[in-house]
């Protein structure tokens, strides 16, 4: 008899595409609605131009896929995200303020911070966050990611690795224009002339509403 093929099976890059993409759009969803009942204003927690993305959460949700699903002690769950959480957020603040200089958080004022990048409490959060979609999130989740049928999984997550590429492309490359503006730097050619008219402070400041210059 002829088995059945499944899509993404196991813990192959598309189940782990899809879990960013997942991770990244639940993680936009969660910062807004954390916001949102701290200050009842509706602030945009995005990390890209395009879409409801927050990679931050994307990677996160990866790394807890890759590194922590076999697992089965719970303490052990509890240190591994922790610290890959944590770690995780500290990279991605090193990157956004030598790239872009600016940061989207910094717990400075936190007690216990490692350089307002991550402190011991948000690596608290990240280890329940671990146990919570390890234990109890991945398993649907990964299940009803290899329901998808075969021909509609791989032309959906082909379609949606290009528009996330280009995606980050844009965002970046808006980004680096952005800080290039305000050093005084005028642009050199057609592309960044494109950026600055596409892309001017006053549209970025709404999309990225909680980053601060460094």
């Amino acid at each position: 008899m002829k088995e059945k093929k499944v899509f993404a099976e196991g813990m192959c890059w598309k189940k782990i595409f899809w879990i960013f993409i997942i991770g990244c759009i639940f993680g936009c969803i969660f910062e807004m609605f954390l916001t949102f009942l701290k200050t009842g204003d509706l602030v945009s927690r995005r990390g890209l131009i395009y879409g409801p993305l927050n990679p931050v959460y994307g990677f996160g949700a990866a790394i807890f896929a890759l590194f922590l699903n076999k697992q089965e002690n719970v303490f052990m769950i509890f240190i591994g995200a922790a610290l890959l959480g944590g770690g995780c957020e500290y990279i991605c603040s090193i990157i956004q303020e030598y790239i872009f200089g600016t940061i989207s958080w910094d717990y400075s004022n936190k007690p216990f911070n490692f350089n307002g990048r991550t402190s011991l409490t948000y690596m608290f959060y990240w280890g329940i966050l671990g146990i919570i979609f390890t234990k109890i999130i991945y398993p649907y989740l990964s299940k009803g990611i290899e329901k998808t049928p075969i021909k509609i999984g791989n032309i959906t997550t082909v379609l949606l690795l290009v528009f996330i590429i280009v995606d980050a492309v844009i965002s970046i490359s808006a980004s680096i224009r952005q800080y290039e503006r305000k050093q005084g730097i005028a642009p050199n050619n057609k592309i960044e002339v494109f950026l600055d008219e596409k892309y001017p402070d006053e549209r970025l400041d709404k999309i990225f509403e909680n980053k601060k210059d460094v």
